[in-house]
């Protein structure tokens, strides 16, 4: 990584610029911009997210933005509304109101002095979302934009449901945002802090419960999913997705469907910025960022539009690692997508006997999985290199039904999304199928390549779910994420196909017993290359100046209970605690989860989450703990909640939750 200090226009940093809304909430931003931006006005960047510029996205906002002021942009980092030092309150995400900040807050940007009037927004995962929908209501001032780990589709692809099926990410990402939002502005920018943190704290929602109830793709997730109109975005879209991430599918998608210029790159990344992610290689996220906003905000001719439509990473054949620093690989670049020329479909029967290709025919292969199946498929966005990705997926292929290809005796380069067709029936009315496709090593080794899943009550319309007949045979349709992947000589294709996945799926409230009648693998096949693209290697600007005061650490384990018979996967973390030396606050948060469930029994099945989060400063110190439990019956889905923050060492507020949702589609 190369750190850059000298820009060619020295930059300033305002750490609480006010934004004043119509309905009088005071928005606050960190704003970098060149000095002379007054003299010499500058195309602005937005980012808006609600994740806390004090300390939260403080130290990747210090690597990015200086960086991207210094080539002439003024770089707004704003909290929402109802986060960090922001006024207001925040009711779910990506709201009709949020949306409408945005646009109002592009609008005064637009009109600053400092600002040529012209600005782009960009931002990943939450921030990579509300891009896209803002660019999607057309604010008059937006010009351009940049969208990192995000979504077209809020039910398809989101982490709340994934082919109709519930995630268990569902819950946690419910346990996430009743702790980030539980806590205060920093009393050094705020005086009233203490009174807006009360408010927040009363009118926090639970939000798990909420987005579980939503079991079919309706008009709560229609809202925001930009896939409804994809002429709707009128501006130039950059894309940025990675192959160990959950939102894989996003940047095909706009390549494919969007009727401006857009350009996707895709690499083989967690969930975090190219030039910070795991597992390399890293690209100069930042350079590629600037050559967009030059062409797109300040009509400079260099160029972007003709790059090529879609880049990728095509990893190569490698032992499985859930902590994989680097992907073995090579850039591909395509001209154009989906349609390229060196896309080919290759049709492989599932066959009697366990065989990916031969002859087809009828299989009668009964597929009922043990309920703790999963263990290996890792987090569905993987933040680190914390044992997050998939691990070795032996042990779960052990526990599936498998398909196995012949030994390769060339090299195979995969590059698209593989779609499962098969004619399936339940012995239960609910019921879900899972899919793999693995590359099995010589020595027995399997790699996820890809996965998909798909509800069995969304087999023929996801708006409109309708349960199973018991018995009756239906044809599905599954599509796998997308992928790109060299398998190499001697390794085989495997697809494992199951009925439980956990933790990553809630199971289905019977243990359900599915019967594959006959089926056929489709995969994308790529007439291969060399590598076609030399990305500018990462640079950032200067770190933040910090302290650490007591070091991170943290845990992932699969444990098994002899006597009781469960297996559980527990996750512990704790951030350690740092001091920031430029305004002296400490931070620190400390998680815990647990996922158990046994074999015999999807009612078993039970989620406990516990964040701590800590501000201290001199003598103030807070301190919020957010614990949430997830089980279910038969026939409903039980979520509870508490929420207690301590001023010092008194107890300020406390609130419980204990919300059902009742069972109809998962």
């Amino acid at each position: 990584m190369r750190i850059v200090t000298e820009f060619p226009r020295a930059v300033t940093d305002e750490p609480d610029m006010g934004i004043v809304l119509s309905d009088g909430c005071r928005l606050s931003a960190r704003v970098w911009m060149p000095g002379d931006a007054m003299l010499n006005p500058v195309p602005a960047v937005l980012e808006f997210i609600p994740y806390r510029k004090r300390d939260g996205t403080l130290p990747r906002d210090e690597l990015m933005h200086p960086f991207v002021a210094g080539h002439g942009f003024a770089c707004l980092r704003v909290d929402m509304r109802g986060n960090g030092d922001s006024e207001g309150l925040m009711d779910d995400e990506y709201t009709a109101q949020e949306l409408q900040d945005a646009c109002e807050v592009i609008a005064w940007a637009a009109a600053q002095p400092w600002c040529t009037g012209r600005v782009g927004m960009m931002g990943k995962s939450w921030g990579g979302f509300n891009t896209l929908q803002t660019a999607f209501l057309r604010p008059p001032a937006l010009k351009a934009a940049i969208s990192v780990m995000s979504t077209t589709d809020r039910f398809a692809d989101d982490i709340h449901f994934k082919g109709g099926c519930l995630l268990g990410e569902n819950l946690g990402w419910g346990a996430v945002m009743l702790s980030y939002s539980s806590r205060p502005p920093d009393p050094a920018l705020r005086p009233g802090w203490r009174e807006e943190w009360l408010r927040r704290l009363h009118h926090e929602p639970f939000l798990a419960p909420r987005w579980a109830g939503h079991q079919a793709r309706d008009g709560y997730w229609k809202h925001g999913s930009v896939c409804e109109d994809w002429e709707a975005i009128q501006v130039p879209v950059l894309s940025v997705g990675g192959w160990a991430d959950g939102y894989m599918n996003t940047v095909p998608a706009l390549v494919a469907n969007l009727k401006v210029p857009v350009k996707g790159i895709v690499g083989p990344w967690v969930h975090q910025y190219p030039h910070t992610a795991h597992p390399g290689p890293r690209i100069g996220f930042l350079q590629e960022a600037i050559r967009w906003w030059d062409r797109w905000l300040k009509d400079i001719p260099n160029g972007a539009e003709a790059d090529p439509a879609y880049r990728v990473w095509m990893q190569e054949s490698a032992p499985p690692d859930a902590c994989a620093t680097h992907r073995p690989g090579h850039w591909v670049a395509e001209p154009r997508w989906p349609d390229s020329p060196r896309i080919t479909r290759l049709v492989l029967a599932l066959s009697p006997g366990g065989v990916l290709g031969g002859q087809g025919g009828r299989i009668g292969a009964a597929i009922r999985t043990p309920q703790h199946l999963g263990m290996q498929a890792g987090e569905f966005f993987p933040m680190g290199h914390d044992a997050e990705m998939p691990g070795d997926q032996r042990e779960d292929d052990a526990l599936s039904v498998c398909f196995d290809g012949a030994p390769l005796e060339a090299q195979l380069d995969l590059m698209g999304a593989a779609v499962l067709t098969a004619t399936v029936s339940a012995d239960r009315p609910l019921a879900f199928l899972v899919a793999r496709l693995c590359d099995v090593a010589p020595d027995g080794a399997s790699t996820r390549l890809a996965h998909g899943m798909l509800n069995l009550c969304h087999r023929e319309d996801r708006e409109r779910p309708s349960p199973m007949v018991p018995g009756e045979a239906a044809r599905i349709t599954l599509a796998l994420d997308h992928m790109a992947c060299r398998l190499a000589p001697g390794h085989r294709l495997r697809l494992a196909l199951s009925t439980t996945y956990w933790p990553f799926l809630w199971p289905s409230p019977e243990a359900a017993t599915g019967t594959l009648l006959e089926g056929a693998l489709d995969l994308p096949v790529h007439a291969g290359s060399g590598n076609e693209w030399s990305p500018p290697e990462p640079a950032t600007a200067a770190p933040w100046r910090h302290r650490v005061l007591r070091e991170a650490s943290g845990s992932r384990r699969i444990e098994r209970d002899l006597i009781r018979g469960t297996h559980a996967l527990v996750i512990e973390s704790d951030t350690g605690e740092a001091e920031n030396l430029d305004h002296g606050l400490v931070t620190g948060e400390r998680m815990a989860e647990r996922w158990e469930i046994r074999p015999d029994d999807p009612l078993s099945a039970s989620a406990d989450i516990r964040w701590e989060q800590r501000l201290m400063r001199g003598d103030w110190k807070v301190r919020t703990e957010a614990e949430a439990r997830m089980t279910a019956t038969a026939t409903e889905l039980r979520m509870t909640a508490r929420l207690t923050a301590w001023e010092g060492e008194t107890e300020v507020f406390r609130r419980s939750w204990d919300e059902r949702v009742p069972r109809r589609f998962v």
